[in-house]
């Protein structure tokens, strides 16, 4: 194997050299709490405040309605469960997808537990929400509206504008996880009527093990970790300096270059979705084939079972997945792709590509030849395939 081909940068990315170089000082330099009053601390309360910044200017945000998390995960459990807990005095409805990441879909079962009343909304057939159903599904109990602005594993963009519209128009809350589309795609906050937004640092070449939840100014929710006067007293522990550091360099680079980096992941997600679609038969795109993440492909092949392609794609130096990192070893078939229609024969046999800035044109055609070979070959051993072809020969 001469060469790592990365593809799946959606599961998380490459620390970018320039955010390490940021982040190293405040390991070994400037290392002092930023919650202590001494002149030494304030070198990192300050580098805090910074990042704070850096963050909000991408969504058009104020610093301080920047609250940071270890993580995506930790951001939406507490936008749901916080927002539970402090209007379930109003409704205990909440309204989301039957497509969002576990990260939702787990806590809304959580709360289903303790009186919550989920709705999970259907998608059309490349995973967007319609706009009509969710609006009938809006009763007086309805809290809270969470979808999650783009789809982690089929890549399709949700109307967020027009559902932050809904939910302003009926006075209801709006979060939206935000994990993929943070810096891959323009968000205003405003615009948008967004109310809180989840993000994670290490989808966008930043440090793993922080992210942020966006709540904006007026938002009546509560503490989720309980201790300290940290995070405006929203959230307890001391911060995560280095990581925060690092977030805010991460989110300023993205958003310099994203115009450039994007058009370039557009050509070639394109140029790697008509490839294989069209030299490889009984294949399908699966998500919407425009309103889609810049970096995202995801194709599923009929007669093949998903995980021998990612080992032999593996063995070829090839990174991929079949769905979330965080659903990885499970024998089910992905549950967003059985909500838009793909058969579970079909969706075990699917393929998750995910591009970064450093993917070349060469990694996309060795990629796609060694899959000319692997799909073929895992199909020569399914009874499915041979009867099918039997079939067909008829």
């Amino acid at each position: 194997m001469s060469k790592l081909i990365y593809l799946d940068n959606a599961a998380t990315t490459k620390t970018a050299p320039e955010v390490v170089e940021a982040m190293l000082p405040y390991f070994t330099e400037y290392y002092g709490n930023p919650s202590s009053i001494y002149d030494f601390a304030q070198k990192s309360k300050e580098a805090v405040t910074k990042g704070r910044q850096q963050i909000a200017d991408v969504l058009n945000a104020k610093k301080e309605e920047i609250y940071f998390t270890a993580g995506g995960s930790e951001a939406d459990n507490w936008a749901l469960k916080a927002t539970f807990e402090a209007y379930k005095g109003k409704g205990n409805h909440i309204i989301t997808t039957k497509i969002e990441h576990h990260a939702i879909l787990h806590t809304c079962e959580y709360l289903e537990k303790r009186g919550a009343k989920i709705t999970y909304l259907d998608v059309d057939e490349n995973g967007i929400v319609r706009l009509d159903e969710l609006e009938k599904a809006i009763t007086p109990e309805t809290i809270l509206i969470s979808v999650m602005f783009a789809n982690n594993e089929i890549g399709s963009i949700q109307p967020i504008k027009e559902i932050g519209r809904i939910a302003k128009e009926h006075g209801i809350l709006f979060h939206t996880d935000a994990v993929q589309a943070f810096c891959q795609v323009p968000i205003d906050v405003d615009e948008c009527n967004i109310d809180m937004l989840s993000s994670s640092g290490h989808k966008i070449n930043g440090p793993k093990g922080i992210g942020f939840l966006y709540i904006r100014k007026g938002v009546k929710i509560r503490s989720f970790v309980h201790g300290g006067a940290q995070e405006r007293k929203r959230r307890a522990g001391t911060e995560n300096v280095p990581g925060i550091v690092g977030y805010g360099a991460a989110a300023e680079r993205a958003m310099k270059n994203m115009k450039e980096r994007t058009e370039k992941e557009i050509e070639l997600r394109d140029y790697l979705i008509n490839r294989l679609t069209t030299e490889i038969p009984y294949s399908r795109l699966n998500g919407d084939r425009v309103k889609r993440l810049p970096n995202n492909v995801n194709v599923s092949f009929q007669f093949i079972e998903g995980e021998s392609m990612l080992l032999m794609l593996d063995q070829n130096g090839i990174c991929a997945s079949s769905g979330s990192a965080c659903t990885s070893g499970s024998l089910d078939p992905s549950h967003v792709l059985l909500a838009i229609g793909v058969p579970h024969e079909v969706a075990h046999g699917s393929l998750r590509l995910t591009l970064s800035e450093e993917t070349t044109k060469e990694d996309i055609d060795f990629t796609v030849d060694k899959l000319k070979e692997i799909v073929p070959y895992l199909r020569s051993m399914s009874p499915l395939y041979e009867d099918f072809m039997k079939k067909h020969q008829q």
